[in-house]
């Protein structure tokens, strides 16, 4: 018997009008993942003009997402993509560097794929 493992877990921080978003994904994202994002970040936003969201995304054990949190995560991006700064990606797969590319089109900031989660973590710290 195979036992698939699943999880997200969910880091929010915030400094004043900036937030730091951290995600570690374990096997395919679910609707109900988002679910239980997208209520917290818009009640961490809720109030606050102009938000700065610098996220961190472990992707190491992702294995992609359900049809339904695709669209949920399509949605995000649509209604608060222009609110994201830096998105880094922590992967090692040939796909998540191209989803990296291809999120940057969808933000109003940047998103980098990573293979060390130093680099990551110097690049999100870093001035834009």
């Amino acid at each position: 018997m195979t036992i698939k493992r699943h999880g997200l877990a969910i880091g929010l921080e915030r400094t004043g009008e900036q937030f730091f978003l951290s995600l570690r994904v374990h096997g395919k994202l679910t609707h109900e993942d988002y679910q239980s994002l997208a209520p917290m970040l818009e009640s961490a936003m809720e109030g606050i003009e102009d938000p700065e969201i610098d996220v961190f995304l472990d992707a190491r054990e992702l294995e992609g997402w359900q049809a339904r949190a695709a669209w949920d995560d399509l949605k995000l991006g649509l209604k608060h993509g222009r609110e994201f700064r830096k998105v880094a990606i922590l992967g090692n797969q040939r796909w998540q560097q191209l989803a990296a590319k291809v999120g940057s089109w969808f933000i109003g900031g940047e998103a980098r794929y990573f293979e060390e989660e130093s680099e990551a973590m110097a690049w999100l710290e870093s001035s834009p």
